[in-house]
């Protein structure tokens, strides 16, 4: 139950999110920079949890 809320609750901010996202990238183009951007950030911050998980 405690790994079941965190899921739900980002499926919520997704959908809340991606229709926004979706229209306000309608040039192709636009949309694959800004979608490598937010998977960048995405995996640093990841990077920087495992590490100090890993770490301390």
């Amino acid at each position: 139950m405690d790994k079941l809320v965190p899921i739900i609750y980002m499926i919520g901010v997704l959908l809340l999110v991606l229709p926004s996202f979706l229209s306000s990238n309608n040039n192709l183009k636009t949309f694959f920079t800004n979608l490598s951007i937010w998977v960048a950030i995405v995996l640093v911050v990841l990077s920087i949890y495992f590490a100090y998980n890993y770490f301390l």
